[in-house]
């Protein structure tokens, strides 16, 4: 083992670590690891940033806009109400819903469609008298197995594509992934809908209110003159209980008391740390006389104003809140909106209102104007999650951003045009014809998406060049597949989809997509099948809610936990093995 092959094997690991840990965004480790290597020298300095160039990186890029420009027009939401069942019945209303986020996963991105589909699921669940959470996982798992079928579903497509293009002189086109692709995601998408949404765990009684998605923290505080000033904790809490609301800390001149004794008395001024149910807050908080956080009292009269609301958001993976408070957004100077309350996974999350920095997942309960409240989920990367009806689309606008896509599309898969091309000239197309506005445009790109690959690809490069991915494919074709192609095939397919599970996607893809080429090659065999199954392997993201940001998004909304994905997970993970390796081997024998 040469010096550069185990500086690029210490360079992978401590990448896979700090994906694994958590602590900073996959961007900023992606670019830890391209600064490593470029020191190490494994990647020239004049090369470090090329991959930002790269034709995946681009394309990504360029599919973003697109989405934003159909989820701006309303086309999405065109299309909805003439797929989506107003009446039907549980299996062919969440098959149709499914069936749509697959669709739309296919040629948008994954996250833009499960967040314009997320607040017809919690409709749905209503209506259907069940739990959340058991329309939401179904949704979730099909967009992400309809991001399977196409070259741009998903990052992990493109960038088997791009590592296609360098090995056999072209890349996968628009729709060779569909071969595989199609037959998963129909058999998954049929064992999600018929059996599987059975084991999605049930976090809260069927058929309450969308509203009540999760247990929430607030803050109560004491006016000047209120009733509640002499109460001791045990009595105001005694009357909390018909509202399901309990006291766990009290901060008074800046000190906060865990788990206060139940005989200290309440003063003017104190902060109650109170958790509980959305929905009784702000009259609680009325009847016992104290100001719920963001709101003066008395509440019910504020919120009697014709546009002063209280909504209910889900923070997007991406979203400019995410590790950021709402004294350090200045949400109230600035927009005039206050954070009243927050949800994590269903649990009480610790910290101030004030100074708690948000994840992505996270159930945000924000009070201001709808009008302002509407931009700011915008601007920011949130999805309500009321029952708000769907927006009225411009039918001229939908129209013309649904062509620009269908003729990239088209360009794309017909070959007149190579991907990144195709899907760019319909970004000029859309600024041209502005379906989205300029100032949306750079905001419509998940940039932290763009950093992680542009840095990632040159990482991947290195692990070739220094022939650690080949050394690497021996050990592995070597020790687990005893030499033989379809075993090793397997191995790479299962390697991938444990890996997807625990870190990124698009890094999954990017790590294993040289080693399967250096497993064709110690092998002798046609490397298309492996490059294949890293794609479908990277996409299978189905045991927990990291290893896919429509996992994540649904966390709070369904009420899940950490542990609640793998039982459906894990048999939808089985079906897709069982058929993706025989239809390899079929459409791409070795």
């Amino acid at each position: 083992m040469s010096q550069d092959q185990i500086l690029i094997y210490a360079i992978l690991a401590l990448t896979i670590a700090a994906f694994l840990w958590g602590k900073y965004r996959h961007d900023v480790v992606a670019l830890g690891a391209l600064m490593a290597s470029v020191l190490a020298g494994l990647v020239p300095a004049e090369a470090a940033f090329n991959g930002f160039g790269h034709p995946a990186v681009v394309t990504v890029a360029a599919v973003l806009v697109l989405s934003r420009a159909l989820q701006r027009t309303g086309a999405v939401d065109a299309l909805a109400r003439r797929v989506l069942p107003a009446k039907a019945g549980r299996l062919v209303a969440v098959s149709a819903l499914m069936g749509l986020g697959a669709f739309l996963s296919a040629f948008m991105n994954n996250v833009g469609a499960m967040a314009l589909l997320m607040p017809l699921a919690i409709q749905l669940s209503a209506r259907l008298g069940l739990a959340p959470g058991q329309v939401l996982m179904p949704l979730a798992f099909g967009t992400i197995l309809g991001g399977m079928t196409t070259l741009v579903g998903t990052p992990p497509n493109l960038i088997v594509a791009g590592f296609r293009s360098e090995a056999a002189g072209g890349p996968f086109v628009m729709f060779d992934y569909a071969w595989i692709g199609l037959p998963v995601a129909l058999a998954g998408g049929a064992f999600v809908a018929l059996i599987g949404w059975r084991l999605v765990p049930v976090r809260r009684p069927a058929g309450e209110a969308a509203f009540e998605t999760g247990t929430y923290l607030t803050e109560f505080q004491v006016p000047e003159g209120s009733k509640a000033i002499g109460m001791t904790l045990r009595g105001f809490e005694d009357k909390l209980d018909g509202a399901a609301l309990q006291i766990i800390a009290l901060v008074r001149a800046g000190v906060r008391m865990n788990a206060p004794h139940g005989g200290r008395k309440i003063r003017e001024g104190d902060t109650l740390l109170v958790e509980g149910d959305a929905k009784v807050l702000t009259e609680t908080a009325a009847q016992n006389d104290v100001a719920l956080e963001g709101l003066g009292p008395p509440a019910e009269e504020e919120l009697a104003e014709d546009d002063v609301v209280l909504r209910e958001y889900a923070v997007l993976p991406g979203s400019a809140l995410i590790n950021r408070s709402a004294r350090r957004l200045q949400l109230r100077s600035r927009y005039g909106v206050a954070l009243v309350a927050v949800s994590r996974e269903g649990r009480r999350p610790g910290g101030r209102l004030g100074t708690m920095a948000l994840r992505s997942g996270d159930l945000i309960l924000l009070r201001g104007a709808g009008s302002v409240l509407a931009q700011l989920a915008q601007d920011m990367g949130c999805v309500p999650l009321d029952t708000a009806p769907l927006s009225v689309p411009d039918k001229g606008q939908a129209w013309t951003a649904a062509g620009i896509m269908v003729v990239s599309v088209a360009l794309a898969a017909l070959g007149v045009l190579p991907a990144a091309a195709a899907f760019t000239l319909g970004v000029l197309a859309t600024m041209v014809s502005r379906t989205l506005p300029l100032r949306d445009l750079y905001t419509a790109i998940d940039w932290p998406v763009v950093v992680l690959l542009a840095a990632l690809i040159p990482v991947a490069g290195a692990m070739q060049a220094t022939g650690a991915a080949d050394l690497l494919a021996g050990v592995l074709v070597g020790w687990l597949a005893q030499g033989n192609a379809v075993a090793a095939l397997v191995v790479v397919l299962l390697v991938t989809m444990f890996l997807s599970d625990v870190m990124n996607n698009a890094a999954t893809a990017a790590v294993m997509a040289p080693i399967a080429l250096g497993i064709a090659a110690t092998l002798g065999v046609q490397a298309d099948g492996f490059l294949m199954a890293v794609a479908i392997g990277a996409s299978c993201a189905f045991l927990t809610p990291i290893g896919h940001q429509n996992n994540t998004l649904i966390l709070g909304p369904g009420g899940f936990g950490f542990g609640d994905y793998w039982k459906l997970g894990l048999i939808l993970e089985a079906i897709i093995v069982a058929i993706s390796v025989p239809m390899i081997l079929l459409v791409w024998p070795l």
